[in-house]
Protein backbone atom coordinates (compact mmCIF):
# COMPACT_ATOMS: atom_id res chain seq x y z
CA UNK A 1 0.00 0.00 0.00
CA UNK A 2 1.19 3.56 -0.68
CA UNK A 3 2.59 5.56 2.20
CA UNK A 4 1.51 9.01 0.97
CA UNK A 5 -1.04 10.82 -1.22
CA UNK A 6 0.68 13.49 -3.32
CA UNK A 7 -1.03 16.57 -4.74
CA UNK A 8 -0.55 16.18 -8.50
CA UNK A 9 -3.13 18.63 -9.85
CA UNK A 10 -4.81 21.85 -8.81
CA UNK A 11 -7.37 24.34 -10.11
CA UNK A 12 -9.68 27.15 -9.09
CA UNK A 13 -12.85 28.76 -10.38
CA UNK A 14 -14.00 32.26 -9.43
CA UNK A 15 -17.22 33.56 -10.98
CA UNK A 16 -16.68 36.74 -13.03
CA UNK A 17 -19.21 39.06 -11.34
CA UNK A 18 -17.47 41.29 -8.78
CA UNK A 19 -19.33 43.00 -5.95
CA UNK A 20 -17.28 45.84 -4.49
CA UNK A 21 -17.73 47.50 -1.13
CA UNK A 22 -19.16 50.48 -3.01
CA UNK A 23 -21.76 48.16 -4.52
CA UNK A 24 -22.55 46.94 -1.01
CA UNK A 25 -22.97 50.49 0.21
CA UNK A 26 -25.52 51.14 -2.51
CA UNK A 27 -27.95 48.58 -1.09
CA UNK A 28 -27.20 48.41 2.66
CA UNK A 29 -26.10 50.88 5.32
CA UNK A 30 -22.33 50.43 5.19
CA UNK A 31 -19.17 51.87 3.67
CA UNK A 32 -15.89 50.74 2.18
CA UNK A 33 -14.03 51.93 5.29
CA UNK A 34 -16.43 50.14 7.66
CA UNK A 35 -16.06 46.82 5.81
CA UNK A 36 -12.30 46.96 5.27
CA UNK A 37 -11.48 48.02 8.82
CA UNK A 38 -13.46 45.13 10.31
CA UNK A 39 -12.74 42.34 7.84
CA UNK A 40 -10.03 43.31 5.34
CA UNK A 41 -12.45 42.70 2.46
CA UNK A 42 -12.55 45.04 -0.55
CA UNK A 43 -14.63 42.94 -2.94
CA UNK A 44 -16.07 39.47 -3.44
CA UNK A 45 -17.38 37.31 -6.29
CA UNK A 46 -21.04 36.48 -6.87
CA UNK A 47 -21.95 33.35 -8.80
CA UNK A 48 -24.53 33.28 -11.57
CA UNK A 49 -24.50 29.46 -11.62
CA UNK A 50 -25.08 26.63 -9.11
CA UNK A 51 -22.26 25.57 -6.82
CA UNK A 52 -21.77 22.34 -8.82
CA UNK A 53 -20.79 24.39 -11.89
CA UNK A 54 -18.06 26.16 -9.91
CA UNK A 55 -16.90 22.82 -8.53
CA UNK A 56 -16.89 21.13 -11.93
CA UNK A 57 -14.73 23.79 -13.58
CA UNK A 58 -12.25 23.79 -10.69
CA UNK A 59 -12.19 20.00 -10.72
CA UNK A 60 -11.64 19.73 -14.48
CA UNK A 61 -8.81 22.24 -14.27
CA UNK A 62 -7.19 20.21 -11.48
CA UNK A 63 -7.58 16.98 -13.46
CA UNK A 64 -5.94 18.56 -16.52
CA UNK A 65 -3.10 19.91 -14.36
CA UNK A 66 -2.48 16.33 -13.22
CA UNK A 67 -2.46 15.10 -16.83
CA UNK A 68 -5.48 12.88 -16.22
CA UNK A 69 -8.87 12.33 -17.83
CA UNK A 70 -12.16 12.56 -15.87
CA UNK A 71 -12.87 8.86 -16.41
CA UNK A 72 -9.70 7.96 -14.50
CA UNK A 73 -10.92 9.55 -11.27
CA UNK A 74 -12.13 6.95 -8.75
CA UNK A 75 -12.94 9.21 -5.78
CA UNK A 76 -14.65 12.60 -5.72
CA UNK A 77 -15.29 14.55 -2.51
CA UNK A 78 -17.02 17.94 -2.54
CA UNK A 79 -16.63 20.05 0.58
CA UNK A 80 -19.59 22.44 0.70
CA UNK A 81 -22.24 23.87 3.00
CA UNK A 82 -24.18 25.43 0.10
CA UNK A 83 -25.24 22.35 -1.91
CA UNK A 84 -27.15 22.34 -5.19
CA UNK A 85 -29.54 19.83 -3.67
CA UNK A 86 -29.70 17.76 -0.51
CA UNK A 87 -30.92 14.77 -2.50
CA UNK A 88 -28.75 13.87 -4.35
CA UNK A 89 -25.40 15.17 -3.17
CA UNK A 90 -23.70 18.04 -4.97
CA UNK A 91 -20.90 15.57 -5.72
CA UNK A 92 -23.30 13.56 -7.87
CA UNK A 93 -24.07 16.68 -9.93
CA UNK A 94 -20.33 17.37 -10.21
CA UNK A 95 -19.60 13.81 -11.33
CA UNK A 96 -22.16 14.17 -14.12
CA UNK A 97 -20.88 17.57 -15.24
CA UNK A 98 -17.22 16.52 -15.17
CA UNK A 99 -17.79 13.12 -16.76
CA UNK A 100 -16.08 11.40 -13.83
CA UNK A 101 -18.29 8.36 -14.34
CA UNK A 102 -16.07 5.90 -12.46
CA UNK A 103 -15.77 7.89 -9.23
CA UNK A 104 -17.28 7.16 -5.85
CA UNK A 105 -18.77 10.48 -4.74
CA UNK A 106 -19.99 12.23 -1.61
CA UNK A 107 -20.36 15.66 -0.02
CA UNK A 108 -18.67 16.63 3.24
CA UNK A 109 -20.05 19.53 5.27
CA UNK A 110 -17.68 20.82 7.92
CA UNK A 111 -18.31 24.49 7.11
CA UNK A 112 -15.17 26.50 6.47
CA UNK A 113 -13.02 23.59 7.68
CA UNK A 114 -14.49 21.35 4.99
CA UNK A 115 -11.50 21.32 2.64
CA UNK A 116 -9.04 20.15 5.31
CA UNK A 117 -11.55 17.55 6.54
CA UNK A 118 -12.00 16.29 2.96
CA UNK A 119 -8.27 16.30 2.24
CA UNK A 120 -7.73 14.23 5.38
CA UNK A 121 -10.43 11.73 4.40
CA UNK A 122 -9.20 11.37 0.80
CA UNK A 123 -5.60 10.95 1.95
CA UNK A 124 -6.62 8.17 4.35
CA UNK A 125 -8.64 6.40 1.62
CA UNK A 126 -5.69 6.48 -0.78
CA UNK A 127 -3.22 5.34 1.88
CA UNK A 128 -5.54 2.44 2.70
CA UNK A 129 -5.01 1.24 -0.85
CA UNK A 130 -8.57 1.43 -2.08
CA UNK A 131 -8.31 4.46 -4.38
CA UNK A 132 -5.75 5.73 -6.87
CA UNK A 133 -6.92 9.08 -8.22
CA UNK A 134 -8.98 11.36 -5.99
CA UNK A 135 -10.36 14.84 -6.57
CA UNK A 136 -11.06 17.00 -3.51
CA UNK A 137 -13.07 20.16 -4.20
CA UNK A 138 -14.08 23.01 -1.93
CA UNK A 139 -16.96 24.88 -3.55
CA UNK A 140 -19.42 27.42 -2.16
CA UNK A 141 -22.18 29.79 -3.21
CA UNK A 142 -22.73 31.45 0.15
CA UNK A 143 -24.20 34.62 -1.38
CA UNK A 144 -27.34 32.57 -2.17
CA UNK A 145 -28.09 32.39 1.60
CA UNK A 146 -27.46 35.99 2.58
CA UNK A 147 -30.05 38.26 4.13
CA UNK A 148 -29.44 41.76 2.77
CA UNK A 149 -31.00 43.42 5.78
CA UNK A 150 -28.21 42.03 8.01
CA UNK A 151 -25.16 44.20 7.45
CA UNK A 152 -22.77 42.29 9.69
CA UNK A 153 -23.01 39.09 7.63
CA UNK A 154 -23.98 40.28 4.14
CA UNK A 155 -20.62 42.01 3.62
CA UNK A 156 -18.46 39.01 4.57
CA UNK A 157 -19.10 36.24 2.08
CA UNK A 158 -18.33 35.40 -1.53
CA UNK A 159 -18.50 32.50 -3.98
CA UNK A 160 -15.84 30.32 -5.57
CA UNK A 161 -14.24 26.89 -5.83
CA UNK A 162 -10.81 25.29 -5.61
CA UNK A 163 -9.68 21.71 -6.18
CA UNK A 164 -6.74 19.34 -5.92
CA UNK A 165 -5.98 15.88 -7.29
CA UNK A 166 -4.36 13.30 -5.02
CA UNK A 167 -2.46 10.21 -6.20
CA UNK A 168 -0.51 7.50 -4.33
CA UNK A 169 3.18 8.10 -3.75
CA UNK A 170 6.06 6.55 -1.85
CA UNK A 171 7.70 9.97 -1.60
CA UNK A 172 7.10 11.88 1.62
CA UNK A 173 4.64 14.35 0.09
CA UNK A 174 1.02 15.37 0.44
CA UNK A 175 -0.85 15.71 3.73
CA UNK A 176 1.67 14.38 6.25
CA UNK A 177 -0.46 15.02 9.34
CA UNK A 178 -3.82 16.54 10.20
CA UNK A 179 -6.04 16.99 13.22
CA UNK A 180 -9.75 17.78 13.25
CA UNK A 181 -12.09 18.96 15.98
CA UNK A 182 -15.41 20.61 16.78
CA UNK A 183 -16.88 22.79 19.54
CA UNK A 184 -20.52 21.82 19.18
CA UNK A 185 -21.43 23.48 22.45
CA UNK A 186 -21.17 26.84 20.65
CA UNK A 187 -22.74 25.89 17.32
CA UNK A 188 -25.30 28.70 17.58
CA UNK A 189 -22.48 31.20 17.00
CA UNK A 190 -22.62 30.39 13.28
CA UNK A 191 -25.92 28.97 12.16
CA UNK A 192 -28.27 29.04 9.19
CA UNK A 193 -31.66 28.59 10.87
CA UNK A 194 -34.81 27.27 9.22
CA UNK A 195 -32.95 25.43 6.47
CA UNK A 196 -33.33 21.67 6.76
CA UNK A 197 -35.68 19.32 8.57
CA UNK A 198 -35.37 21.19 11.87
CA UNK A 199 -36.98 24.23 10.25
CA UNK A 200 -40.60 25.19 9.76
CA UNK A 201 -41.29 25.13 6.04
CA UNK A 202 -44.80 26.48 6.58
CA UNK A 203 -43.80 29.77 8.21
CA UNK A 204 -44.53 33.03 6.39
CA UNK A 205 -40.91 33.88 5.61
CA UNK A 206 -39.69 30.38 4.73
CA UNK A 207 -36.99 30.82 2.09
CA UNK A 208 -35.83 34.16 3.51
CA UNK A 209 -32.57 33.00 5.03
CA UNK A 210 -30.10 34.80 7.22
CA UNK A 211 -26.83 33.56 8.67
CA UNK A 212 -26.89 33.76 12.48
CA UNK A 213 -23.41 35.07 13.28
CA UNK A 214 -21.74 35.96 16.59
CA UNK A 215 -18.58 37.64 15.33
CA UNK A 216 -17.02 38.25 18.75
CA UNK A 217 -17.44 34.63 19.88
CA UNK A 218 -16.17 33.28 16.56
CA UNK A 219 -13.10 35.54 16.65
CA UNK A 220 -12.23 34.39 20.16
CA UNK A 221 -12.66 30.71 19.43
CA UNK A 222 -11.16 30.79 15.92
CA UNK A 223 -7.70 32.02 16.93
CA UNK A 224 -7.51 29.71 19.94
CA UNK A 225 -8.95 26.73 18.04
CA UNK A 226 -6.68 27.00 15.00
CA UNK A 227 -3.57 27.60 17.13
CA UNK A 228 -4.41 24.51 19.16
CA UNK A 229 -4.83 22.31 16.10
CA UNK A 230 -1.62 23.67 14.60
CA UNK A 231 0.28 22.78 17.77
CA UNK A 232 -1.00 19.21 17.57
CA UNK A 233 -0.01 18.59 13.94
CA UNK A 234 3.42 20.17 14.36
CA UNK A 235 4.02 17.98 17.39
CA UNK A 236 2.93 14.90 15.44
CA UNK A 237 5.65 15.58 12.88
CA UNK A 238 8.29 16.90 15.26
CA UNK A 239 8.27 20.27 13.48
CA UNK A 240 8.49 23.81 14.79
CA UNK A 241 7.00 27.04 13.44
CA UNK A 242 10.33 27.86 11.76
CA UNK A 243 10.06 24.66 9.68
CA UNK A 244 6.92 25.95 7.93
CA UNK A 245 7.47 27.71 4.59
CA UNK A 246 3.93 29.01 4.06
CA UNK A 247 0.74 29.21 6.10
CA UNK A 248 -2.52 28.96 4.14
CA UNK A 249 -5.34 29.75 6.59
CA UNK A 250 -9.05 29.90 5.98
CA UNK A 251 -9.83 33.39 4.71
CA UNK A 252 -12.55 34.46 7.15
CA UNK A 253 -11.29 37.77 8.44
CA UNK A 254 -7.95 39.55 8.03
CA UNK A 255 -7.88 40.42 11.73
CA UNK A 256 -8.30 36.75 12.70
CA UNK A 257 -5.44 35.78 10.37
CA UNK A 258 -3.21 38.55 11.73
CA UNK A 259 -3.97 37.49 15.32
CA UNK A 260 -3.16 33.87 14.47
CA UNK A 261 0.17 34.90 12.90
CA UNK A 262 1.00 36.93 16.01
CA UNK A 263 0.17 34.03 18.30
CA UNK A 264 2.39 31.72 16.20
CA UNK A 265 5.12 34.39 16.15
CA UNK A 266 5.40 34.36 12.35
CA UNK A 267 5.59 37.30 9.97
CA UNK A 268 2.60 38.00 7.71
CA UNK A 269 4.95 37.64 4.72
CA UNK A 270 4.78 33.89 5.42
CA UNK A 271 0.97 33.85 5.26
CA UNK A 272 -1.26 33.52 2.17
CA UNK A 273 -3.84 36.30 2.26
CA UNK A 274 -6.42 36.96 -0.47
CA UNK A 275 -9.55 37.79 1.54
CA UNK A 276 -9.44 41.34 0.14
CA UNK A 277 -10.36 39.98 -3.32
CA UNK A 278 -12.84 37.23 -2.48
CA UNK A 279 -14.24 37.61 1.03
CA UNK A 280 -15.04 34.47 2.99
CA UNK A 281 -15.64 31.63 0.52
CA UNK A 282 -15.95 29.01 3.27
CA UNK A 283 -14.65 25.59 2.16
CA UNK A 284 -13.31 27.08 -1.09
CA UNK A 285 -10.99 29.59 0.57
CA UNK A 286 -8.01 27.34 1.35
CA UNK A 287 -7.80 25.58 -2.03
CA UNK A 288 -8.20 28.89 -3.89
CA UNK A 289 -5.45 30.47 -1.77
CA UNK A 290 -3.26 27.40 -2.30
CA UNK A 291 -3.62 27.60 -6.08
CA UNK A 292 -2.85 31.32 -6.07
CA UNK A 293 0.25 30.75 -3.92
CA UNK A 294 1.48 28.35 -6.59
CA UNK A 295 0.72 30.83 -9.35
CA UNK A 296 2.63 33.53 -7.45
CA UNK A 297 5.72 31.33 -6.98
CA UNK A 298 5.36 31.15 -3.21
CA UNK A 299 5.55 27.34 -3.16
CA UNK A 300 8.68 25.39 -4.09
CA UNK A 301 9.42 21.64 -4.33
CA UNK A 302 9.47 20.25 -0.80
CA UNK A 303 7.74 23.28 0.77
CA UNK A 304 6.05 22.61 4.10
CA UNK A 305 2.62 24.24 3.91
CA UNK A 306 0.51 24.68 7.02
CA UNK A 307 -3.28 24.64 6.51
CA UNK A 308 -5.62 25.87 9.25
CA UNK A 309 -9.36 26.53 9.40
CA UNK A 310 -12.27 27.23 11.71
CA UNK A 311 -15.91 27.16 10.72
CA UNK A 312 -19.55 26.36 11.38
CA UNK A 313 -20.03 23.60 13.87
CA UNK A 314 -17.85 25.08 15.32
CA UNK A 315 -15.33 22.93 13.48
CA UNK A 316 -11.59 23.40 13.54
CA UNK A 317 -8.80 21.75 11.57
CA UNK A 318 -5.13 21.93 10.71
CA UNK A 319 -2.75 19.98 8.51
CA UNK A 320 0.79 20.01 7.16
CA UNK A 321 1.05 19.55 3.41
CA UNK A 322 4.43 18.87 1.84
CA UNK A 323 4.65 19.83 -1.81
CA UNK A 324 6.08 17.50 -4.45
CA UNK A 325 8.47 18.29 -7.26
CA UNK A 326 6.12 19.73 -9.87
CA UNK A 327 4.97 23.36 -9.78
CA UNK A 328 3.25 23.75 -13.15
CA UNK A 329 0.22 22.02 -14.71
CA UNK A 330 0.89 19.20 -17.15
CA UNK A 331 -1.68 20.66 -19.51
CA UNK A 332 -4.24 23.50 -19.58
CA UNK A 333 -7.95 22.93 -19.31
CA UNK A 334 -10.63 24.38 -21.62
CA UNK A 335 -13.20 24.24 -18.80
CA UNK A 336 -15.08 27.52 -18.36
CA UNK A 337 -18.26 28.72 -16.72
CA UNK A 338 -21.22 29.74 -18.90
CA UNK A 339 -21.04 33.44 -19.85
CA UNK A 340 -22.35 35.91 -17.28
CA UNK A 341 -24.29 38.87 -18.68
CA UNK A 342 -25.32 40.38 -15.34
CA UNK A 343 -23.57 42.48 -12.75
CA UNK A 344 -23.29 41.19 -9.19
CA UNK A 345 -26.07 43.53 -8.07
CA UNK A 346 -28.30 42.30 -10.89
CA UNK A 347 -27.69 38.66 -9.95
CA UNK A 348 -28.61 39.42 -6.35
CA UNK A 349 -31.44 41.83 -7.13
CA UNK A 350 -34.35 39.56 -6.22
CA UNK A 351 -32.64 38.36 -3.04
CA UNK A 352 -31.95 41.93 -1.94
CA UNK A 353 -35.55 43.01 -2.56
CA UNK A 354 -37.01 39.91 -0.90
CA UNK A 355 -34.89 39.93 2.26
CA UNK A 356 -35.07 43.69 2.77
CA UNK A 357 -38.79 43.63 2.09
CA UNK A 358 -39.30 40.91 4.69
CA UNK A 359 -37.67 43.21 7.25
CA UNK A 360 -39.68 46.24 6.14
CA UNK A 361 -36.64 48.12 4.84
Amino acid sequence: MPSYAEVTGWGKCLPPAVMTNADMASVIDTSDEWIRSRSGISERRVSHVPVSDLASVAGLRAIAAAGLEPGEIDLLIVATCSPDTVIPSTAAHVQKKMGACNAAVFDLNAGCSGFIYSLSVATAMIRAGGYQKAVVIGSERITWFLNWSLRDTAVLFGDGAGAVVLQPSNEETGLLASHLGCEGDALEALLLPNFGTAGNRFCANYGVFGVQFDGREIFRRAVKGMAGEIGIVLQQLGLENKDIDLIVPHQANARIIESLAKQLDVDMSCVALNIDKYGNTSAASIPVALVEALEEGRIQPGSNILLAAFGAGLTRAAGVLRWGKRLTPLRPSPAELPPCKQTALEILGDAIRLTQGAQGL
